[in-house]
């Protein structure tokens, strides 16, 4: 058995045949979009199968306002290390309802990648041990990484337009 993409792709195809919304191979790594219900059960598959995704490489968020009802995204990067092979898995929501089950009790290692993804975009990670602000204030109201702010402070006096040429 080789272990490709096609080989990952067909096994939780296979497993989740319902579950996944599209696929790519972007830079040559397996791209799943995945409905967000079974987002859980599916890492939990990979993780605990043949398939041995045993490393959490990488949970973030993203923000895309021009997708209506597909607003925040949170994608996870799961490695397997005896075939050095990744897969990109990739779950979105809307806006005010941005809430997804906690990958904690699977991979120590989300706890922290899930309160970041918390503290920058707003996602709820349901179950969660401890999800609270790390990076910025404690009080600080908002979710700075989501497009809906302006770049620039317009309250900064030290800013004269006139000296950036505009």
């Amino acid at each position: 058995m080789e272990f490709t993409n096609s080989f990952v792709l067909e096994a939780i195809s296979r497993e989740f045949p319902d579950s996944v919304i599209s696929a790519s191979e972007p830079y040559g790594t397996l791209t799943l979009e995945i409905k967000k219900e079974d987002l859980k059960k599916i890492v939990h598959h990979m993780k605990e199968s043949s398939l041995d995704f045993i490393h959490l490489t990488d949970i973030c968020g993203i923000h895309h306002p021009e997708m209506p009802k597909k607003e925040i995204g949170v994608i996870y990067h799961l490695q397997n290390l005896v075939h050095s092979h990744r897969v990109r898995l990739k779950t979105y929501m809307p806006l005010e309802n941005a809430e997804v089950d906690t990958l904690t009790d699977l991979y120590a290692g989300a706890n922290w990648m899930e309160r970041e993804t918390f503290e920058f975009y707003g996602v709820k990670f349901k179950g969660h041990p401890d999800l609270r602000v790390i990076l910025n204030e404690p009080d600080i109201g908002y979710h700075p990484m989501l497009k809906q702010y302006p770049l620039e402070d317009g309250t900064r006096l030290d800013k004269d337009d006139v000296m950036f040429g505009r």
